[in-house]
């Protein structure tokens, strides 16, 4: 019965193996692997992270000069601002086109000098703007009917 139970065992018995066990890191920065790409990824994540916080911050800046131009007083004095600027190039215009004989003026508004001359043989009026930084504007416009 011996015989049979070890030739038994024998015949349904598995082989076994096994190899040698080896640890390895699965970290680039330990194990050298991809280390290159690795490195890469991370710079370029640092990059991204400092663009986004200078984004932020500009984003902010802006925000807040929105905030501060559209507050009341200021959206008042910008109203006040262009209604008086209308008035003032109403009167300049009424002056060059009038008919109060004058063939030139000037005005200045703050620190541009702005010069107009009528031709009357040409039938043009010349204006000229010359700012504080000394850049000049010219204009010549024709006087007569507009026909729209």
């Amino acid at each position: 019965m011996k015989i049979l139970l070890i030739l038994f065992l024998l015949l349904y018995s598995t082989s076994l193996s096994s190899s040698e066990m080896v640890h390895s890191f699965n970290n680039p920065s330990f194990s050298g692997n991809g280390f290159s790409s690795h490195v890469l990824s991370i710079d370029q994540l640092e990059r991204q992270r400092e663009q986004k916080i200078k984004d932020d911050i500009e984003a902010a800046e802006r925000q807040a000069k929105r905030d501060e131009e559209s507050e009341t007083i200021n959206r008042f004095i910008s109203n006040v601002e262009s209604r008086i600027y209308a008035n003032l190039s109403k009167q300049l215009v009424d002056q060059m086109f009038g008919d109060t004989g004058q063939n030139t003026g000037t005005a200045e508004i703050e620190g541009a000098t702005i010069l107009w001359e009528r031709d009357t043989d040409l039938g043009t009026i010349a204006i000229t703007i010359t700012e504080e930084d000394g850049t000049i504007t010219t204009l010549t416009v024709p006087v007569g009917d507009f026909g729209f």
